[in-house]
């Protein structure tokens, strides 16, 4: 049998419906809770379209009574939720900036403790084992000639190896340069070999910035040349360096292709999981070496790159280069 209600009894549920969503409106500080008021006030299964939802027992003239007020209503419960989630916005943000803003007047009351920059530690734990293994530290100059980053280094005008490379050019046949590269050449035009060296330092490319890329970035470059040199003393001197740098992860040589070492090869870890790419390598090409007169066929050596990012990065698992730029304090005091 059909349950029987009256127009009274439904004009009484939405006034009271009304008094109680103003007052818990009124009462909620923050948006989730704003949200899912609205969802159970004006949803398909809210409490205002339960009322409706009896409105079809009522006689056809009693209807659009009830579903006038009801109208009324929901225009009114709209505008309470939408005057709220506003106010409880600006009552966030202005939380927000009390607790963040600095009183620059306010007396000191101690310097807090500072640290090195994850890069910073980073770099200098990758030099301080080359110099465990004997190494010297070399540094040359970031604004490069053409002949230093490229000619010097068996990449002749021509060579598409250039367009590896997207290079910030300046006048005066100047650049900025992209690799550390340079600081060998420079490096054994005033010392003779044999010599072992590890040159760290900032490089540019113009690279779009994105979660692995930047158009500044640092690098790590290795050379040494001695006589009887050979693979074997590059492939020993890249494993020693990464087992004391990550530990026992797998490690392969994939053959691969730069203009200044012949054979190259590209170096990989096994990182969670994945191979990643970590550095390149290769025993210097001979003629690198005969345009700095020196003869090939009596001294040899190797020479690697690396990118401190990359390395920084799956050290302390950060998923995006950009962290390490923004100066963003609660980033930097995890290190």
């Amino acid at each position: 049998m059909r349950e029987v209600i009256s127009l009274k009894e439904l004009i009484d549920q939405l006034e009271l419906l009304e008094s109680d969503v103003a007052r818990e409106i009124e009462s909620a500080t923050e948006t989730e809770a704003l949200e899912k008021l609205r969802v159970n006030l004006l949803g398909k299964k809210g409490r205002l379209s339960a009322v409706l939802g009896a409105m079809g027992k009522l006689p056809g003239n009693e209807r659009p009574l009830v579903g006038q007020r009801a109208n009324l209503l929901k225009d009114q419960f709209q505008k309470l939720l939408e005057e709220r989630l506003q106010t409880v916005k600006s009552e966030a943000l202005a939380d927000l900036l009390e607790a963040e803003t600095i009183d620059v007047t306010t007396p000191p009351i101690g310097i807090p403790s500072g640290h090195r920059h994850p890069l910073i530690t980073t770099k200098e734990h990758i030099v301080d084992l080359f110099c465990g293994l004997g190494y010297a530290v070399a540094e040359g100059p970031e604004i490069e000639t053409d002949h230093y980053n490229f000619s010097a280094l068996n990449i002749p005008e021509d060579h598409p190896a250039r367009d590896m490379q997207d290079t910030f050019y300046l006048e005066g046949n100047l650049l900025l340069r992209t690799h550390t590269s340079p600081v060998q050449i420079r490096y054994l035009e005033e010392n003779p070999p044999p010599v072992r060296i590890v040159a760290p330092g900032r490089v540019y490319r113009r690279d779009a910035v994105d979660a692995t890329h930047s158009p500044v970035f640092h690098q790590v470059e290795v050379l040494a040349i001695d006589e009887g040199l050979d693979f074997s003393h590059l492939r020993g001197t890249v494993m020693a360096f990464l087992k004391a740098f990550f530990g026992d992860l797998p490690v392969r040589f994939r053959a691969s292709y730069f203009p200044f070492t012949e054979p190259s090869v590209e170096v990989d870890v096994q990182w969670r999981g994945r191979w990643l790419e970590v550095m390149g390598c290769g025993m210097v090409d001979p003629a690198v070496l005969e345009g700095l007169n020196l003869d090939p066929d009596r001294w040899s050596g190797f020479a690697a790159g690396l990118g401190v990012e990359r390395f920084c990065m799956v050290r302390h698992g950060i998923d995006d280069i950009r962290r390490l730029y923004t100066s963003d304090l609660r980033f930097l005091e995890q290190f």
